[in-house]
C-alpha cells in the first residue's frame, strides 16, 4: 500500500496534478507513511520533471505546473515532518529574491520550490527588493548563496549595485552570489562579478549544488 501511495504521488507531480498531488500526500500522512520518504518521492518526481525540461522534452508551462503540484504537497509533508520532530538534513541555505522594479515572480518561485525539494533551507524575499533588502538578509540570514532575479533589462542593472553593497558593507566574502532571469546573459554576469549563471530553475538548483558542496 505504502509503495502505491508514493508512486501515485510522484505521478501527481509527473503529471502537473495539484489536486491529486494534495490527495496522495495526505493519504501517505493518513497512512503513516515516514514523511522523509514521503519528501525523497516528490524530490525525485520534480528532479525529473526538471531534467526533462534540461533535455528539452517538456516546456516551462509543464514546469511551472510540476512546481505548483510541489508547492501544494510541501506544506502537508513538513507539517509531518514537524509533527514527529524530524528534520531533512539541509545541504545549504539560499536567500532569494527579484531585484528592485521588478514584479516577476515564476522563475524565482520555481528556483526557490525546486531548491527545498532538493534539500535546501531557502529565504525568498519576493519580488521588487531593495538593494538593501538584500545586504541585511545576507546579514542576518548568513546564507551559503545569494540568488537573484531580473526579468527587465531595465532592472538588470540592479544585480550589480547588490554585489557592490555587499562588497561595502564587508559581506561579499561570505556569500556565492548567482544571477538569473531572461535580463540576464552569462557575459553580465561575469562582468558584474557573480560567482555564477543559470537561464533555467533547475540549472540555478545544479549551480547551488556545486557552489555549496
Amino acid at each position: 500500500m505504502q509503495d502505491i501511495i508514493l508512486e501515485s504521488l510522484s505521478r501527481a507531480i509527473k503529471d502537473y496534478d495539484k489536486a491529486a498531488a494534495v490527495r496522495w500526500v495526505t493519504a501517505a500522512a493518513d497512512n503513516q507513511i515516514d514523511p522523509l520518504r514521503v519528501m525523497e518521492s516528490l524530490t525525485a518526481a520534480i528532479r525529473e520533471v526538471g531534467d526533462a525540461f534540461g533535455a528539452g522534452e517538456c516546456f516551462l508551462p509543464e514546469l511551472v505546473s510540476a512546481a505548483d503540484a510541489m508547492q501544494a504537497a510541501l506544506p502537508i509533508v513538513e507539517e509531518q515532518l514537524r509533527s514527529i520532530g524530524a528534520k531533512r538534513e539541509s545541504i545549504g541555505k539560499v536567500v532569494a529574491g527579484t531585484v528592485a522594479g521588478d514584479i516577476h515572480n515564476i522563475g524565482k518561485s520555481m528556483l526557490c520550490t525546486l531548491l527545498v525539494a532538493d534539500g535546501f533551507e531557502v529565504v525568498d524575499l519576493g519580488t521588487d527588493v531593495p538593494v538593501e533588502r538584500f545586504v541585511e538578509a545576507v546579514r542576518d540570514h548568513e546564507p551559503d548563496i545569494l540568488a537573484m532575479s531580473a526579468l527587465l533589462t531595465i532592472t538588470a542593472s540592479e544585480q550589480k549595485l547588490v554585489i557592490e553593497a555587499l562588497q561595502a558593507a564587508g559581506l561579499r566574502q561570505i556569500v556565492k552570489v548567482i544571477v538569473g532571469g531572461g535580463a540576464i546573459s552569462e557575459e553580465f554576469a561575469n562582468k558584474i562579478g557573480a560567482d555564477g549563471y543559470s537561464p533555467t530553475a533547475p540549472g540555478g538548483v545544479r549551480l547551488c549544488r556545486k557552489l555549496a558542496g
